[in-house]
């Protein structure tokens, strides 16, 4: 069963409409729509393109100018550096899995202030400072799990990479290359 996207268009003068709504909305209404887990698709009114990227990219763009970046010069420079790259297509999948960790990460987090403080310990920023003092081994054990966890994807992934590369090249029996023997034998 696949959950309908929302969708919202975009008009040329640079306006956005929910369609689920029927009324005009801002950038931050669609930063709330995806901070609330509604699955969004926003459209080019005029050619019916798909836009959403750009549109969430814009949101990015503007929480990065705001008063706590999250991406440094290096991280921005070194994504810059992998367009165009043979790496290029492997880095969104690394990055999203990277991603998914980090979130499952902060769950496990969120559910040990839960059982240590209740519900309503978000709330309280005094708690959590609290929490995050006694609990720094934990978060220090659970962040060197999350960064194993990270190394380990990335050498699978280098590893399926390579096992790709002998397999292609392999098969043009290049003299010296692992597996071109194997076509000389038969």
């Amino acid at each position: 069963m696949s959950v309908e996207k929302r969708v919202i268009k975009k008009y040329p003068n640079r306006r956005l409409y929910d369609t689920a709504t029927s009324s005009y909305i801002t950038l931050g209404d669609v930063k709330q729509l995806v901070l609330d887990n509604v699955d969004i698709q926003v459209v080019d009114a005029k050619t019916q393109e798909d836009i959403t990227r750009s549109v969430l990219l814009q949101i990015i763009l503007e929480e990065e100018n705001g008063g706590m970046p999250m991406f440094s010069y290096e991280v921005l420079t070194q994504f810059i550096r992998y367009y165009g790259q043979a790496m290029q297509g492997m880095m969104g999948p690394f990055l999203e899995k990277n991603l998914q960790l980090f979130s499952q990460l902060q769950q496990k987090m969120q559910e040990q202030t839960r059982a240590m403080y209740g519900d309503n310990a978000m709330l309280n920023t005094t708690m959590w400072g609290e929490f995050m003092k006694l609990q720094g081994p934990a978060i220090q054990n659970m962040m060197a799990n999350y960064m194993e966890q990270s190394t380990g994807m990335f050498l699978e992934m280098q590893n399926r990479m390579q096992e790709q590369t002998k397999q292609l090249f392999g098969g043009f029996g290049f003299p010296g290359y692992p597996g071109s023997e194997d076509k000389d034998k038969s």
